[in-house]
């Protein structure tokens, strides 16, 4: 198994499934999964009851307002490979990993199909969510949910959670707890979705 597949394996949560599904984009760079290796993928996960939602599945749809109080959904974004993160500010893990989100970040803005999206669960209003967003200087977009929607959507077993999700709207990964977003087979994994579907 090559260090690429074992560290896609990692952000899965060691489900072969989902690693599976991105070895399988990374050898076909024009063409996404086919519809029998995603029902396959997501047949094996089905048993894992790690995971809340099993790669194959389609992102559920949202509508949430950011720190300036623009409205962003889901729906919107469609085409473009999303990094969907949920966290809070009181979240330990969550405050660790978000350095490697931002490093990430940094490495993949200019590509106009890369959003990252940060759902907020916290719950004491926008000011305290944009003070600790400001005082770390994350550049990455914030988006505020103190009624969990997305949270009960994606049937999340704690914070912080992340999905990835390719430009056909589908969940290609999936990881729980903190995670380091910085290393570089993240970044050339996600490049790898970019570049599914391009033009």
């Amino acid at each position: 198994m090559t260090r690429r597949v074992k560290t896609l394996s990692a952000i899965a949560g060691l489900a072969i499934a989902t690693a599976l599904i991105l070895a399988a984009l990374a050898r076909s760079p024009r063409t996404g999964p086919t519809a029998e290796q995603v029902q396959q993928a997501a047949d094996k996960l089905a048993h894992d009851e790690g995971a809340p939602i099993a790669a194959g599945e389609p992102a559920a749809s949202f509508k949430l307002t950011d720190l300036a109080g623009r409205t962003v959904s889901l729906a919107s974004l469609r085409g473009k490979v999303i990094f969907l993160n949920i966290w809070a500010t009181w979240c330990a893990p969550c405050r660790e990993e978000m350095p490697s989100m931002e490093k990430l970040y940094e490495r993949l803005r200019g590509n106009h199909g890369f959003v990252m999206l940060a759902v907020s669960q916290d719950t004491g209003g926008r000011q305290l969510v944009a003070d600790y967003v400001k005082k770390h200087g994350y550049q990455f977009d914030v988006l505020l949910d103190p009624q969990n929607a997305v949270a009960d959507a994606y049937r999340i077993s704690g914070v912080p959670e992340t999905f990835i999700i390719d430009r056909q709207g589908r969940i290609v990964a999936h990881h729980s707890g903190a995670f380091d977003w910085s290393q570089p087979e993240i970044r050339t994994a996600i490049e790898e979705l970019l570049a599914q579907g391009k033009g």
